[in-house]
């Protein structure tokens, strides 16, 4: 999988809607005076502003950037799906990435876990991690020139996809809007593999 031009990473869509009005509203208030500070201050909104649905023992399931900006909650998908529509939104590329992790400690289950990107002149694309520093032992932090995902890969069977996606696929889409609550997912984490890209089953 290769990486985006920036140019295909620009476009509203039904999961990265950022034409929302309320999308639209929140992107305007977060622009600053050059690209580097917009993408930073819709970075740390996002992080901060939207509850991680898990660490916070919420039961809504949005999937869309408005959707997840009106529930003020989601998943690490959701949320990356709205920091992609914000830097849009003030016309930064921005992209979708995937880790395959396990879902707690080293072994199986696995689950997808998303994270976003964003293209910046002096840096290229710069990957991110707006899940939230809500969980222990995380921190997530914007600092161009310096890539701080949420996880490190550390297990057999984990892995950092390579790549980046300008819409997320389809089958994660489905596969959230398929989810009765979003505590089902502890029973029923998603682990897919995004675009046909090899399952990984050890380091």
């Amino acid at each position: 999988m290769s990486l985006p031009a920036p140019a295909d990473c620009l476009a509203d869509s039904v999961i990265i809607d950022f034409r929302h009005p309320a999308v639209m509203a929140l992107a305007t208030s977060l622009r600053a005076d050059d690209a580097q500070a917009t993408a930073g201050h819709c970075f740390d909104w996002v992080r901060d502003r939207v509850e991680h649905c898990l660490d916070f023992r919420r039961d809504e399931v949005p999937v869309s950037a408005s959707e997840t900006l009106l529930a003020g909650t989601g998943f690490c998908y959701a949320k990356s799906h709205l920091l992609v529509a914000l830097w849009r939104a003030n016309s930064l590329p921005a992209a979708l990435g995937y880790q395959r992790l396990t879902l707690d400690g080293p072994n199986p289950p696995y689950c997808v876990h998303g994270f976003a990107a964003v293209w910046l002149v002096d840096h290229g694309w710069y990957r991110c991690d707006p899940r939230g520093n809500s969980k222990p032992g995380i921190d997530c932090e914007f600092t161009p020139g310096h890539e701080k995902l949420a996880y490190p890969v550390d297990y057999p069977g984990e892995c950092t996809y390579p790549g980046l996606w300008p819409e997320p696929p389809a089958e994660l889409v489905s596969a959230l809007r398929a989810l009765p609550v979003a505590s089902a997912f502890r029973k029923h984490p998603i682990d897919l593999v995004p675009q046909g890209l090899p399952m990984i089953t050890e380091l």
